[in-house]
């Protein structure tokens, strides 16, 4: 793995304009969360917040610091966004330990993942994603760059990412958490980075959720839930039960919109995690294909840059941004079928949220910037490739070597 390159020797003149379909399927993907959002939502808005387009208006003034961000990062050089990078990494620990400061903190259900900012709410672990993969990309690229690297190289970005991780579980937050893991250990796999030291984390780590399992029942009582759903109807599994119920009402064709308030407001806080439900049910089994094909083709997009981006840390941010929202979708969808205990992850693009939604635009912002490549080769002018010859950019946009 340690010779291995994560992209490819293309001229950089091929990588100037911006990936449509990517675009698209963003817009696309917003638009069917926003309008899911209002039909899942409007019977609860209306009863509990006093009107029900309440929701959907939070959702459209985060929708619009979310497409702010989304211009930000898509506009901005990467060189410069890599300059940026210690200023939002502080900014995403100060948030995360401002967690567990009562004059800042939200407590909800015994969980303290949210931040009082002035007149609006952040769920810091939600930046945390992003900030760590723009982080481990930048590190894998030095990396990469630098001659002989032992194990000791990657300790640092170890300890950064085992510090995110600790914080985000003291928040009672075990599901983000143990999802930042997983992903950033994908993107250490990608980079080539040498992995032995999996090995000790793992004698560790293991042991160690294992124990975070137990020591809190309502955890253990998820996965028994999960094990024997027909013990735990109205407990536990509640939620689940009540969100099966209305997939299958869905059908082929779907109840039409506001046709299933009635057994959506059966489930607690449909429009979070389990608006998944409300949308099978209101579209049925042609809403379900439209939006795994529009999943689909936002994942290949998404992908593809990343795959042909030619700047390392454009290349690896991409697949971690295109990874995390992926990812999480699939998760959450598993969840809301009852393929994999509840984990309280939201679903991209269509939960109620102001924290996913500018986090999750933010990262489509990155990854629309990295499909125009145009990072430090443009700025330095050379690159290493994999046999240490020097090459430069001529006025034709070729590489030739020295």
């Amino acid at each position: 793995m340690a010779g291995y390159s994560f992209y490819p020797d293309k001229p950089l003149s091929q990588y100037k304009k911006s990936d449509t379909g990517l675009i698209i399927s963003i817009i696309l993907l917003w638009g069917l969360g926003v309008g899911a959002l209002y039909f899942c939502s409007s019977a609860y808005s209306g009863k509990m917040l006093g009107g029900e387009f309440t929701l959907v208006k939070r959702q459209l003034i985060a929708s619009l610091a979310g497409f702010a961000g989304l211009a930000f990062f898509a506009f901005m050089p990467l060189s410069k966004i890599r300059k940026l990078l210690p200023i939002v990494m502080l900014a995403t620990i100060v948030l995360l330990l401002a967690t567990f400061v009562p004059a800042f903190n939200e407590e909800r259900n015994g969980a303290k993942r949210w931040v009082k900012l002035f007149f609006f709410r952040f769920q810091p672990s939600e930046l945390a994603k992003f900030a760590l993969v723009l982080y481990l990309a930048n590190f894998f690229d030095k990396y990469q760059k630098e001659k002989d690297n032992d194990e000791r190289s990657v300790f640092p970005a170890v300890m950064v990412m085992t510090l995110f991780v600790v914080l985000i579980f003291a928040e009672r937050d075990f599901s983000t958490g143990l999802f930042l893991f997983l992903i950033c250990l994908l993107l250490f796999f990608i980079s080539g980075i040498k992995t032995l030291w999996l090995i000790p984390m793992a004698v560790i780590g293991i042991p160690a959720l294992a124990m975070m399992i137990v020591w809190e029942p309502y955890r253990m009582e998820r996965i028994a839930g999960y094990l024997h759903p027909e013990q735990f109807g109205q407990g536990v599994n509640y939620q689940t039960n009540a969100s099966l119920r209305a997939i299958s009402a869905g059908g082929f064709w779907g109840q039409g919109i506001g046709s299933g308030l009635a057994k959506l407001s059966s489930i607690p806080e449909v429009q979070a995690d389990y608006i998944f439900a409300g949308w099978t049910e209101a579209m049925g089994f042609v809403g379900v294909v439209l939006y795994f094909v529009i999943l689909c083709v936002f994942a290949y997009r998404a992908f593809k840059v990343s795959f042909e981006c030619p700047s390392r840390f454009g290349a690896i941010g991409a697949f971690g941004c295109a990874s995390a929202i992926l990812f999480q979708s699939l998760a959450n969808v598993a969840v809301v079928c009852g393929a994999i205990p509840s984990t309280g992850i939201p679903l991209p693009f269509f939960s109620a949220g102001g924290s996913s939604m500018i986090v999750t635009l933010c990262m489509c912002g990155f990854m629309i910037n990295a499909a125009r490549g145009d990072e430090e080769v443009e700025e330095d002018n050379y690159f290493e490739n994999d046999n240490d010859d020097l090459k430069v950019l001529n006025e034709a946009g070729e590489y030739e070597r020295l």
